[in-house]
């Protein structure tokens, strides 16, 4: 079993994970790519010592990048791409909250 450190990577707060935490009680996560739904489950609940009603997954696809570099005094464009990553979306029991979202 992985630490939860390991599985729960960082909080995502977005404009949709607000609106989600502040209607509907869930959370978003960026997580491990070999974590399951029981290990979110369990390291949320060591971590943040809250009760997970419910534990949703998903890929966030990689999406194209360009960016500019100078050499020799020219511009020239590389391209490339973000990293795919996994989102976990979390609903935890009513009235519970968790505090690295409130900022």
């Amino acid at each position: 079993m992985k630490h939860p450190a390991q599985v729960i990577i960082r909080p995502v707060i977005t404009e949709k994970g607000t609106m989600l935490r502040m209607m509907h009680n869930q959370y978003m996560f960026e997580v491990a790519d070999d974590a399951t739904k029981i290990d979110i489950k369990n390291a949320l609940k060591q971590l943040y010592n809250v009760d997970v009603i419910k534990v949703r997954t998903m890929w966030v696809k990689p999406k194209p990048k360009r960016m500019a570099v100078r050499r020799d005094g020219t511009i020239k464009y590389t391209e490339g791409h973000t990293r795919a990553w996994k989102k976990a979306i979390v609903t935890i029991r009513p009235g519970q909250t968790i505090e690295d979202f409130n900022l």
